[in-house]
């Protein structure tokens, strides 16, 4: 079954700079990573250890923000400007990354920030992967 995501590319009536089918995968890639983002910082909250956590549930906000906003723009094609998508990929990369690394500090302690590890590291492929199609 088609994304929502890729069903909107499909039916965008102008030509798009970037393949569709791989933008609409990071696309939902970038809104899988922010949505497990938002669950790890709110399950870093609920732990006992939560001052411990503090730096986790930070990058956990950050980079479901980053991430949200890389999606968004991607999202829109009028008046599409390769700079600015070049530096949120890249921007959003730096952040999945930062974000993964400090949830795998905590990983072995807890599942939630095994598997937001995971979505960062995926989402910082995607992005990078993307990045390496932009002229």
């Amino acid at each position: 079954m088609a994304s929502v995501t890729m069903s909107m590319l499909e039916a965008y009536p102008k030509s798009i700079n970037l393949d569709r089918a791989k933008l609409a995968a990071v696309v939902d890639t970038l809104n899988s990573c922010a949505q497990a983002c938002t669950a790890c910082a709110d399950a870093c909250l609920s732990e006992d250890m939560v001052a411990e956590l503090a730096k986790c549930v930070r990058s956990n906000l950050d980079c479901a923000d980053v991430c949200t906003t890389t999606a968004r723009v991607l999202s829109r094609h009028t008046g599409y400007d390769a700079n600015v998508t070049r530096s949120l990929l890249e921007a959003c990369a730096t952040t999945c990354r930062s974000c993964g690394d400090e949830c795998a500090r905590h990983a072995d302690r807890h599942e939630h920030c095994r598997i937001c590890a995971d979505a960062c590291r995926e989402c910082e492929r995607a992005c990078r992967d993307l990045l390496a199609t932009i002229s």
